[in-house]
Parts: C-alpha cells; sequence; structure tokens
C-alpha cells in the first residue's frame, strides 16, 4: 500500500508566517490543505501520515527522520508564500524540488505543478530546485509546493477562502495519484 507523508510546513506559531495584516498564518492555510489532501488520497486506497503537529513546531529534522523512518513512498510539503514584510506584487504557483533530486521527484514536481496550475488559474511560476531541509534530507520522493503568495492582497483573500483550500487540496491529490498510477 502506498504511503504518502503530507506536511504543513511550519508550525502553528512560526514567527513572521503570516499575511501583512495578521489575518492569516501560513499553518492555517497549509494545515487545512493537507488534511483535505489526506482525505481525498485515503478514499482512493492510500495510506497518508502527517509530519506537522497543530500543538507545536516540529523540527524540520523531526519531520524528515520520521518519514524517513516510516519508509514512505514520497513526502509532499504543502505551504503559501511570501514576499518581504509587507504586500508585494509577486504571485503565482511554484513546486520545488533538491538540487540533486531523483527522476522519480521531478516528474511528481512536474505533475502536482501542471494539477494546481490547471485547477487554480494562477501565475505559473514552474518546478524550481531549491537545497530546503525536507527536500535534501529525505529519502524518498519529494516535493515543496506553494499554493500563491500571503504578500499578494489577491493571493491573500485566496489562500484564506475554503474554495480555493480545496482547489488546492484536489489539485495536490490529483497529481499525486497521477504520479502514482504511472510509476
Amino acid at each position: 500500500m502506498t504511503l504518502i507523508i503530507l506536511d504543513a510546513g511550519h508550525g502553528p506559531d512560526t514567527p513572521g508566517k503570516r499575511t501583512p495584516d495578521g489575518k492569516l498564518r501560513e499553518y492555517h492555510f497549509n494545515s487545512a490543505v493537507a488534511a483535505l489532501v489526506c482525505g481525498l488520497l485515503t478514499k482512493e486506497g492510500m495510506t497518508v501520515k502527517y509530519t506537522h503537529d497543530s500543538s507545536r513546531d516540529v523540527p524540520l529534522s523531526e519531520r524528515t527522520t520520521s518519514a524517513n523512518q516510516m519508509k514512505a513512498d514520497a513526502f509532499i510539503s504543502i505551504h503559501a508564500n511570501a514576499f518581504g514584510n509587507g504586500w508585494h506584487t509577486a504571485q503565482g504557483i511554484e513546486t520545488y524540488i533538491y538540487p540533486q533530486a531523483s527522476k522519480s521527484s521531478a516528474t511528481l514536481a512536474s505533475v502536482v505543478q501542471k494539477s494546481l496550475i490547471s485547477a487554480c488559474q494562477r501565475p505559473d511560476r514552474g518546478v524550481k530546485r531549491a537545497n530546503f531541509a525536507v527536500l535534501r534530507d529525505t529519502n524518498m520522493p519529494a516535493i515543496l509546493v506553494e499554493c500563491g503568495f500571503m504578500s499578494n492582497q489577491t493571493e491573500a483573500v485566496l489562500l484564506q477562502s475554503k474554495a480555493y483550500q480545496h482547489q488546492c487540496a484536489r489539485a495536490i491529490a490529483f497529481g499525486i495519484l497521477c504520479w502514482e498510477y504511472a510509476r
């Protein structure tokens, strides 16, 4: 049975991870989308585990160690992006993989990115490479998705919307399922 790790990036009290007006903490978006993705994947017969905890900020090393110990098939870290300290024009969706990522990680990232762009109709910032701990220190295909910018006024409204959270979740789940069926 396929085991997917969902990681609601950051924790509930991580400093600075919120909209400039303070109306949305990133963790609230991330964890809501993770729960929705979990429900969708579970209905499709996948096993889903979380590395985050709503009662504390789980250290990155604990998240990756946990995923590696569970021998997961894939690791998906869900985020909302930001640029600077105030409102900004940066917008869109992007997905990250580790610079030396496996072909499977690259495929997963590409499929999820395309699915998010198709479902959410936001600017496509593409698949990018970054040396993020959750990508570097995991032993399975791993991606980090940025579903929009908390620092963009239009996208901040979307990120707070249940409808947009559902769009993102359906797109992420669809991408994971397509990747799984193609492996």
